[in-house]
Parts: structure tokens; sequence; C-alpha cells
């Protein structure tokens, strides 16, 4: 049941977390950041998220029930406890801490302000309209810590590319928040499709846009090697595939779009790494 608590089975999750935050390492060294930072940020990450679904899955238990998706959810089953799920998921939090301690003073700074944002998340849903950028800001943090453990700093292109991950996250969770649109409705929970209305697709694809057009100026910036360019061709490519399912607004084609966003991901840090290393 712990591991169902932590989507152990849903790799996705932390994959959509890891794969801009590697990025963002990749770029704040310049190109291959060592084997140390590597694996703090890889493990941190998956540690993290691990740790943000126990918050989660306590601040949404009375709502979770409700929800055709989510209602076996171990908490809200009644499977763990409310007490057993805050203990998981402070140990899971100290591990990760214990990470951030093997860098320096500024990341480990910056890494309350990442836990303060995590925690505050789950209850964003109940009184911000777009609760989505709340998460966008929760799992864009591990950008401007890859760039204080490599630089000792946070400069302005840890901020670019944070406000452009921004947008991926909210075009990703908008089309998560669509499979789920007709029980928040229900249940009085604030979510992105519900906020945008009949403009829900328009936006996903303007903010999928944003995002590659925000790291493509970033890559473009470092002089990055062509491939790096087709890269985000082909992310490009499968963003336009998931207008084609998700556009008809069905529940199996937005939750398959939403599966398939770290796959997108993928390909921007694999275009990074590829456009340092023949640079």
């Amino acid at each position: 049941m712990y591991l169902d608590l932590i989507r152990w089975n849903r790799p996705a999750g932390w994959l959509l977390l890891l794969w801009p935050t590697l990025g963002a390492l990749w770029f704040a060294a310049d190109g291959w950041p060592g084997w140390h930072l590597l694996i703090v940020f890889v493990l941190g990450t998956i540690l993290m998220r691990s740790a943000g679904c126990c918050v989660n899955d306590v601040a949404d238990r009375d709502f979770d029930r409700h929800v055709k998706r989510t209602a076996q959810r171990p908490v809200t089953s009644g499977a763990i406890s409310v007490t057993e799920a805050l203990v998981v998921g402070a140990v899971l939090a100290l591990a990760a801490f214990g990470l951030v301690l093997t860098t320096n003073r500024v990341t480990v700074l910056w890494s309350f302000a990442a836990l303060a944002v995590t925690l505050v998340y789950p209850f964003a849903k109940r009184f911000v309209s777009i609760p989505q950028a709340v998460l966008g800001i929760a799992f864009s943090f591990g950008i401007p810590m890859a760039f204080a453990a490599v630089q000792g700093n946070v400069p302005p292109l840890a901020w670019w590319l944070l406000a452009g991950n921004l947008f991926w996250v909210l075009a990703y969770d908008t089309e998560y928040a669509m499979v789920d649109r007709d029980d928040d409705l229900k249940i009085g929970m604030k979510t992105s499709a519900i906020t945008f209305g009949r403009l829900d697709v328009a936006i996903v694809m303007a903010s999928y846009a944003i995002f590659l057009a925000t790291w493509t100026g970033a890559g473009a910036g470092k002089s990055l090697a062509a491939l790096f360019f087709v890269a985000i061709g082909i992310a490009a490519a499968q963003a336009l595939w998931h207008w084609r399912l998700i556009h008809d607004r069905t529940r199996d084609g937005c939750f398959k779009a939403f599966r398939l966003n770290h796959w997108l991901g993928f390909t921007v840090f694999a275009g990074v790494v590829a456009g340092y290393a023949l640079r």
C-alpha cells in the first residue's frame, strides 16, 4: 500500500519533474554536470515527488472519494491512515534534504522554498482558479536549485527556463484536469480546465508553444548544436499529436495525452544533452 501511496507504479509523475530539472542542470554546468549532482537531483526528484503525493492524498482525501479515478487511493480508502501518510512523506522529504546537504548553502536555502510550495499546492485547489499555475512553480523549482548547486547563485537564465517550464506544466496538468472536469464541478474543486472552459484546448496548445519557444531561445543563446533544434521540432510534433488526443475532450484522450508528456520532456532534455555534446 505504501508503494501505491507514492505512485511507484506511475513513474510518469517524477519523470515530468526530472527532465526539466536535468535540462537545467546541463544548462547550469554548460554541459556534463558530474556524477555527484546528477545522482543528487535524480534521487531528490523521485523522493520529493513521492513526498508530495503523500501530502496531496492527505489534503484531498475528502474530495478523492467523489472522483472515480481517485476513490481507491490508500488514504481515501482507509488502507493507510493520515498519520502514516504524513510520516512516510516526512521521512521521504528528510531523505531528500539529506541529499541537498551534500551540495552548498545556497541550494540548501532554496530547498526550503521548494518545500513550502510543495506543501501549499494541495490546498491551492480550494482557493485559486488556476491551481495548475501553483503546481507549475512547484514542478519547476528543481531548475533554480540546479543552478544554485552548480553556480552558487540563480542567474536570469534559470528564471527564464522556469517561466517556460511553468507553461508546460500548465499544459499537461490542464489535460489531466480535463479528465476529471465533471467530477470536479460536482464537488466544487477549482481547476484550470473549469476556469478556461471552451478555451481549454487552445490554451493548452498555446502553453506548449510558449514552453518550447522559451527553451529554444535558451538553447540558441548557448549556441547549442543543430541536433537540439531537431529535438525541439520532434517535441513540437508530439504537442500537435496531443492536440489530436484532446480536441474532442474525451476522458481517455485527455488522460493519454497527460501520460505521454514525459516523452515530450525527455525529447527536450535529450536535445539539450546532444546540443552540448556536439557543440
